[in-house]
């Protein structure tokens, strides 16, 4: 897999979320898209507002935030898969992968920046 920069790779996670609240809303699916959709998007909302931080705690809080958004995107994804909802949604696998690693590369940004220090 090629290096992409995290806003980069939250704005296409948000990209394939509005695919799946799509899928989701021609199926009459509403509760369950709303909430992944407003938590996915806010992964990459947060990302980008972390590159603008006033200080070095601003954008860990940012990044904090996003890192909670992009867990619970992690929990609405398995949600709707035990649930069947996304039985025929092509990208499913592309889904969970790309917010598994969306979490993981968030948490390593988070810890580093907190090891480096003020």
């Amino acid at each position: 897999m090629s290096f992409i920069k995290i806003d980069e790779r939250t704005f296409k996670f948000s990209l394939l979320v509005i695919e799946v609240y799509k899928h989701l809303t021609y199926n009459k699916e509403y509760i369950l898209s709303k909430q992944l959709l407003r938590s996915a998007t806010s992964v990459g909302a947060n990302v980008e507002e972390a590159q603008a931080g006033q200080s070095k705690a601003d954008f860990i809080s940012k990044m904090s935030i996003a890192s909670k958004e992009a867990r619970e995107s992690k929990y609405w994804i398995r949600l709707l898969i035990q649930s069947n909802y996304l039985n025929d949604f092509k990208k499913k696998d592309e889904l969970i992968s790309e917010v598994d690693n969306i979490v993981n590369i968030i948490t390593k940004i988070i810890k580093t920046s907190k090891e480096n220090g003020d």
